[in-house]
């Protein structure tokens, strides 16, 4: 054994310090917690001190640390076929697909198919696999691209779709601004509905619906119809705020793209697979995209796993003309089999049922309890188990708790919060001045309850800092 070589059992924070380099961080200024285990919505540090992860990670893992039937699955799979290139054909791959495809948009019993503007009945979909929720964007892009013959794609501001080229270039928050220099020069921004911070000047949720699609609309004529290949949109604003559109204004996007010719993307990589209680978020509005893209909760993130539902509108452009794309681990078998076991246990364990009840009856109705007792919560939003509360130096006024993408010691008074909640036990998403709340869907009642007794003890300290921000 080398020097630098750990013994067996010896904490790994050393080795992570020396080889690892972390993302979105400055190398020098992190100290990221060593996890040593998990198991349902808890993990738990080398020392043992134990976390609810409120943040299901990174909003991936839907159904929990260690659940048995997805650790199986891989298990199975490894021992039958590893892996196999994404040119040969493989059961578990057509398998996930197969079950994909039967709870896509439209298909669901329920559900609403086409647009407003009489699609067909039905629609019919394909599945390609990437590896992630980013290249899953990137690829979405791609294939408008090619089948409209167009260039440019709208996005909107408050957004983020991953960090590979095309994807940091639709994201519209602070993380696209230092990779401009390799941008994608033909996605252009709007601003999307937020009634709490309105832009348009909104006094509801309808209204502001309106105004935001009056806006779209505006964009599309100027940028001009015929050169936009797609409309990209987070179904709800994942990490940019849990900002849930107003009932109609998806299906007025749908209306719009159809008017001219224009493809809808749906970026569901944080809402699909039973965030909101829906297979599919675009589904509690009734709109079909023509393409929706996938990642995260497909299979909790066990192995790495995404992908593009293409409408056959879509894939048919592809019948005799070669798709000019690919990737070595596209719909590779150890995350496709924790993918099929995955949707069982959502099936067999009501996972879409137990995340309407508890959204509606529990988490979204305690937190606004909480909010109501903390005058520095400006607003609390959000469906099912995903959920966000939103920091305010005065209710009046509005003015965040910090300051837009603040850092440094502007960025205090939020790390304090922050601190608060984890020191009780809770781990949270957080971004900008807000606490996310997206507990894995198998979180049971009581540890809900715990999450939120905790957040309600931290907001003290929400409290405190923005008394002495107004003083």
């Amino acid at each position: 054994m080398t020097t630098e070589e750990l013994a067996p059992g010896t904490s790994r924070t050393r080795a992570d310090d020396r080889y690892v380099f972390h993302s979105w961080s400055a190398q020098a200024a992190i100290d990221p917690l060593p996890v040593a285990g998990g198991q349902g919505a808890w993990f738990w540090d080398e020392d043992g001190n134990r976390y609810l992860d409120f943040a299901s990670q990174l909003v991936n893992l839907n159904l929990g640390h260690q659940h048995p039937r997805l650790v199986a699955a891989v298990q199975e799979q490894a021992a039958r076929l590893a892996t196999v290139g994404p040119t040969f054909a493989n059961d578990v791959r057509g398998e996930l697909a197969r079950l994909i495809v039967e709870r896509a948009p439209g298909s669901v019993p329920g559900a609403v198919p086409g647009a407003a503007t009489g699609a067909a009945p039905e629609r019919r979909w394909r599945v390609f696999f990437t590896n992630g929720g980013a290249d899953a964007n990137e690829y979405a892009v791609r294939l408008a691209r090619l089948h409209t013959g167009r260039h440019k794609v709208l996005s909107a501001y408050r957004s983020y779709h991953g960090s590979t080229a095309t994807a940091i270039s639709l994201t519209g928050d602070p993380r696209r601004w230092p990779n401009e220099v390799s941008a994608d020069p033909h996605v252009r921004h709007v601003l999307g509905p937020y009634t709490y911070r309105s832009a348009f000047g909104a006094r509801d949720d309808a209204e502001e619906g309106e105004r935001a699609l009056a806006h779209l609309r505006e964009v599309v004529r100027l940028e001009g119809p015929g050169t936009i290949a797609a409309v990209v949109l987070e179904t709800i604003v994942g990490t940019n705020g849990v900002l849930v559109p107003p009932d109609g204004y998806l299906a007025g996007v749908r209306a719009l793209c159809d008017e001219h010719g224009i493809l809808l993307v749906t970026d569901e990589v944080m809402v699909g697979f039973g965030r909101v209680g829906e297979w599919f978020a675009v589904d509690r509005w009734g709109v079909v995209p023509d393409l929706v893209t996938f990642a995260k909760g497909v299979n909790s993130g066990y192995v790495p796993l995404g992908g593009v539902l293409l409408g056959e509108h879509v894939a048919r452009t592809f019948d005799h003309r070669p798709f000019p794309g690919g990737l070595t681990y596209s719909g590779h078998p150890l995350a496709c089999a924790a993918g099929v076991a995955s949707v069982r246990a959502f099936e067999e364990e009501g996972i879409l049922d137990r995340v309407r009840t508890l959204g509606a009856e529990l988490l979204g109705p305690r937190l606004r309890e909480v909010a109501a007792r903390h005058p520095s919560v400006g607003e609390v939003r959000g469906l099912g188990f995903f959920w966000a509360v939103e920091l305010v130096r005065d209710r009046q006024t509005r003015e965040p708790l910090v300051p837009f993408d603040a850092s440094g010691p502007d960025a205090a008074p939020m790390a304090a919060v922050v601190a608060a909640v984890k020191a009780r036990g809770v781990w949270p998403f957080v971004h900008f001045n807000r606490l996310h709340v997206a507990p894995p869907l198998v979180t049971s009642a009581d540890d809900l309850e715990h999450g939120v007794a905790a957040l309600d003890a931290a907001l003290d300290v929400a409290d405190e800092q923005a008394e002495a921000l107004r003083r």
